[in-house]
């Protein structure tokens, strides 16, 4: 099977279990548990999970020169987390997914006010495109839900901590990067958590570890199917979770779409996966 192939089936599979997390979230958020307990659990079993790597490895293998950049990113990411957690619990789980999937949009504009990267018209065009998509998917006729408006500003979070994880990659193995991710983020949603503590029964402890476990999954396959291929091919694959989700909030919770919002998703998707694919595309398709 050609690499390309095998990458985008393991982005599929990723997009699959990102979704059954939001799923898993919501039924837990309908049990009573609270999205601090939630974001714990989460970077707890990654943070477990690495654990083996480090004894392994040794303590050496933690030496960095960038600690204040992890921690930023960190913190950007953790900020993320939590506004996704909120949006899987409370939007449709079709919203939830597409609104997650804006983030390349603002990569772009980031590295442009930091990094000082190019950001050719095309590009900003199609990210114009993206936002008119979300426009209409919050139906500007009606009151805008400040949880959407939430998960919009956790996918700019997101987006952001792309950029961070960019500018530590000349330096920075991926694994370090991971493992400050998970150390950082444990050590910090420990102390909201803590506030909000509920001790979990064994029906609750088995939902929360489904749920942490599948999240840790979709990121072990998203990082395993990115190495076959470049991102800019993979990338539109990961549009793959609004189709499931609108599949699995219709048949789990009767939910439905207007044609606006169809409108609104056929856009967003189109225009990410053109920010996605880069310039040489775009100008291949107006050419």
């Amino acid at each position: 099977m050609p690499d390309l192939y095998k990458g985008a089936a393991l982005i599929v599979i990723s997009e699959m279990a990102l979704v059954l997390t939001g799923m898993v979230i919501r039924h837990l958020v309908s049990m009573g548990v609270s999205t601090e307990m939630l974001v714990l659990a989460r970077n707890l079993l990654g943070l477990s999970l690495l654990v083996p790597w480090l004894l392994r490895s040794g303590l050496g293998v933690l030496r960095t020169q960038h600690i204040g950049l992890h921690f930023a990113r960190a913190s950007i990411g953790m900020c993320a987390m939590y506004c996704l957690f909120i949006s899987w619990g409370y939007l449709p789980l079709a919203q939830a997914a597409l609104i997650k999937q804006t983030a390349p949009f603002f990569i772009p504009l980031v590295a442009l006010f930091w990094l000082k990267e190019r950001i050719t018209p095309m590009t900003i065009a199609a990210i114009g495109v993206g936002f008119v998509g979300v426009w209409l998917i919050l139906d500007p006729t009606g009151e805008i839900p400040w949880i959407a408006l939430l998960a919009l500003f956790g996918a700019a979070l997101g987006g952001t901590a792309k950029v961070v994880v960019r500018k530590m990659r000349a330096t920075e193995s991926s694994v370090l990067i991971v493992f400050y991710f998970a150390l950082f983020t444990t050590f910090i949603s420990a102390v909201p958590a803590a506030f909000a503590w509920q001790t979990p029964d064994l029906l609750m402890l088995a939902w929360m570890l489904l749920m942490a476990g599948l999240a840790t999954l979709a990121q072990l396959l998203l990082s395993k199917g990115y190495g076959y291929a470049a991102a800019g091919q993979l990338g539109p694959f990961t549009y793959a979770s609004v189709a499931f989700a609108a599949l699995m909030g219709f048949v789990v919770w009767d939910e439905s779409l207007s044609v606006q919002a169809l409108a609104g998703i056929l856009l967003v998707t189109l225009a990410g996966i053109l920010v996605m694919l880069g310039d040489r595309w775009l100008r291949k398709l107006v050419s």
